[in-house]
């Protein structure tokens, strides 16, 4: 057997509105029909009252009352009035109850069927009594002549008439209930198509369900999750979005323009297009950014997926090393192997001496730059680069040197300065130094790695003999896509950057020895104390 699906969310309140309407239409009907009720009833009371008190003070009728036959004088008078007021009957009598008028001749001077009682008394009043019309509302009032009671008049409108008044405004009512019923009916359809179109069908089970859903993905994914509205603020951010941009648990609800990002990012988020895979730059990070605009009504946005590839453009440079160190190793491989055929050839040729002169001399001069970097740099990181980095200069022509004033003791570097952002640091300021210096004069590129007298900043320089950078372009370089080489570079500088602010660091460019570029960076190697 299939159970069936709860109805949706939309039907759901359009049943409890309909009955709802249903409700309020039929209990102001009731009430105004109770109201009209009790108005119809009051109403013919007041009318009944004021025709005969009319009558009663009347001097024709009290000239009459005097008379030995009223009725011929009465009577005319009392059909006249009938029709004027409106009422039903006016019955004046004698005050035994004998009739001198009724509106049918034949009643006349029979007795009054009703209660005299209090008119006898001098007072008026009223009541609903049966009387020859029918059941009526009537009012009694005494005629007083000189203080005397000399008559009494009757005047009343059957319930008859009043009940047919009242189905009147009942038929009316009913066509306003009606109208208000089927106008309410309308009004709440048509809001709950439009709700019905936004909840997509779905029972309140089911969006209850989706939200709980909702809130664990954006807490379970790792990558960051922006939606921007129209007014490009943001409207959702989950937890990696916080991560990959630095912001705080308050960022729901401000504008993009003010999250104090870098200016290129905050370029790419305001866009109102569709962007795949363009990388963006943070103070710490290398961010990958996807956006899609989405529009859903009258409201309009962007969805935004960040991607951390900091670590990922890491490894990628330190792949690019690795690849170069193999270049470099095949180059030697095959240098050594033409060199050890030089000196097998020359022990061949009897030449004994001269090939152990000749294989004395190479080994000094690959034996001199390797004792002289693992003599002053005591991190294996940054002496296995330098070695790297020398031979790959070798391979391209360039000469690499370290400063003789270089020193880093090994298990120096504390553990807030990773060893993969030196290497990220001082292998691209060394690959853009090699880049410039080729092809010029005496090229040289001369690198300087130590630290200060009292241990508290680590010092690494790069001077090459390349043309220099323009003091325009001084804080250009360090942005995102800037290079003189080919397109899709310019990211090493940054990467540069990015990697001293992480070590609470700076770069600084400056014009070298020989004229071209030289940059400075300086790390702290102790952690600041704040008060």
């Amino acid at each position: 057997m299939r159970i069936p699906r709860p109805r949706s969310l939309a039907g759901q309140l359009f049943a409890m509105q309909v009955v709802l309407v249903t409700v309020i239409v039929a209990g102001c009907a009731v009430f105004t029909y109770v109201s009209d009720l009790s108005q119809a009833d009051d109403s013919a009371r007041r009318q009944a009252t004021a025709t005969a008190t009319a009558v009663a003070n009347s001097p024709a009728v009290i000239e009459a009352a005097r008379s030995d036959n009223p009725t011929p004088l009465l009577q005319p008078y009392a059909d006249g009035l009938r029709e004027e007021t409106g009422v039903d009957f006016v019955v004046i009598m004698d005050p035994n109850g004998t009739r001198w008028t009724h509106p049918e001749p034949g009643q006349i001077g029979k007795t009054y069927l009703g209660h005299t009682d209090p008119a006898l008394k001098g007072e008026t009043f009223s009541e609903t009594h049966v009387g020859v019309l029918g059941r009526s509302v009537r009012v009694v009032t005494p005629v007083l002549d000189g203080g005397r009671i000399t008559g009494l008049v009757s005047a009343g409108i059957t319930v008859e008439k009043i009940s047919a008044q009242l189905r009147r405004q009942v038929i009316a009512l009913l066509g306003v209930a009606s109208g208000a019923l089927a106008l309410g009916g309308l009004g709440t359809y048509v809001i709950n198509a439009r709700l019905r179109r936004h909840t997509h069908g779905m029972n309140a089970a089911e969006l209850s369900r989706m939200h709980d859903y909702h809130q664990a993905a954006l807490h379970a994914v790792r990558e960051g999750l922006l939606m921007i509205d129209g007014q490009r603020r943001i409207a959702l951010i989950n937890d990696g979005g916080r991560e990959l941009l630095g912001l705080g648990p308050d960022a729901v609800g401000r504008p993009v323009a003010e999250m104090d990002l870098p200016a290129p990012l905050t370029s790419a988020l305001l866009d109102p297009g569709a962007r795949v895979d363009e990388v963006h730059l943070t103070a710490d990070r290398v961010i990958v950014v996807n956006s899609r605009p989405v529009s859903g009504g009258e409201q309009s946005g962007t969805v935004v997926t960040l991607r951390d590839h900091t670590e990922l453009q890491a490894l990628s440079g330190e792949l690019d090393s690795e690849r170069g160190f193999t270049q470099a190793l095949r180059s030697q491989a095959h240098e050594a192997a033409n060199r050890l055929h030089t000196v097998v050839s020359l022990i061949e040729l009897g030449r004994a001496d001269e090939a152990v002169d000749f294989a004395t001399s190479e080994l000094e001069l690959a034996q001199v730059l390797t004792d002289q970097v693992v003599g002053a740099v005591g991190e294996p990181v940054l002496a296995a680069l330098l070695l790297g980095k020398a031979a790959q200069a070798n391979e391209r022509g360039l000469t690499l040197v370290l400063d003789e004033h270089s020193r880093i003791d090994d298990g120096l570097l504390p553990r807030t300065l990773p060893a993969r952002d030196l290497v990220t640091i001082l292998g691209n300021l060394i690959d853009n130094a090699m880049d410039a210096a080729q092809g010029s004069e005496g090229a040289r590129v001369t690198v300087t790695a130590r630290t200060d007298e009292p241990g508290d900043e680590l010092l690494l320089r790069v001077s090459d003999t390349g043309p220099g950078v323009a003091p325009a372009a001084a804080d250009a370089v360090f942005a995102r896509g800037w290079s003189t080489k080919s397109p899709g570079r310019g990211l090493g500088l940054a990467l540069v950057r990015q990697a001293a602010h992480r070590g609470r660091g700076t770069v600084v460019l400056a014009e070298g020895p020989h004229h071209g570029a030289e940059f400075t960076v300086r790390l702290p190697l102790r952690a600041e104390v704040t008060a």
